[in-house]
């Protein structure tokens, strides 16, 4: 199997896993590791085994391959742009229906960090919720109340929303699609006391101008969301 395109590889746990499936007999020799980034033309692995398992097993294993591999060289491209900072780059729980897992693996593949997983390990307070509540001090107060042991952040969308979340002394604090005057406004504000995540309007051409304010993370949907398939070719030859 060879690579088409310069990428970061990532999901060779579920390429294997399918081929596996068909045949435990099959056969996989790996040129790379996820994590790694190879260059067009590489060859990525060499797999032996029974033809009835080899092409049955194709299509989905290279789907796994393909779009987690998209994953980790997007995840990568953020991160590289992000060098010159101390800024994390965070994914979101804007990914693939029943790919939440393999897709997070990929965005640490690509060098970048995970958020949250779900609703059960970490809060995050965001404007309906606050909405429900009347306030960001009811909305903390009644997370905490359920569960006093996870991570709590509030999104906000403006600094006096921001001097309510420091003042629920919260542990994280998202900026919402703040314009980036405003976005150093509230680093300069929040001086330290409450670590900043940016969130909105992210994509490369922006991601460096948001991290030097000086915010601690940056999270990206697209990371998960608007993702291109690596283009990968596995070509059966007979012995």
């Amino acid at each position: 199997m060879t690579c088409r395109e310069s990428a970061v590889i990532a999901g060779i746990p579920w390429f294997e896993a399918c081929f596996r499936r068909m045949d435990p007999s099959v056969q996989i020799d790996w040129h790379t590791a996820d994590g790694q980034r190879v260059a067009p033309g590489a060859v990525i692995c060499r797999l032996s085994g029974k033809a009835r398992a080899l092409v049955s097993a194709e299509r989905t294993a290279l789907n796994f391959l393909q779009l987690l591999s998209g994953t980790a060289t997007q995840a990568a491209a953020y991160v590289a742009a992000l060098a010159s900072t101390t800024t994390r780059l965070l994914d979101t729980r804007k990914t693939l229906p029943g790919m939440r897992l393999a897709q997070k693996y990929a965005v640490r593949c690509g060098g970048g960090y995970n958020q949250r997983m779900g609703l059960y390990d970490a809060i995050l307070v965001k404007e309906n919720h606050i909405i429900a509540a009347g306030s960001i001090a009811a909305a903390v107060d009644a997370a905490r109340q359920l569960h006093p042991t996870l991570m709590l952040e509030v999104e906000v969308e403006n600094l006096d929303e921001l001097a309510q979340a420091i003042d629920a002394r919260v542990d994280r604090i998202m900026l919402d699609n703040f314009p980036l005057p405003l976005m150093a406004e509230a680093v300069q504000f929040t001086a330290g006391r409450v670590p900043l995540e940016v969130s909105g309007n992210v994509g490369l051409e922006t991601i460096a101008a948001f991290a030097h304010t000086g915010v601690d993370f940056i999270s990206v949907g697209a990371l998960t969301k608007h993702v291109r398939a690596i283009d990968l070719s596995l070509r059966l030859r007979l012995d």
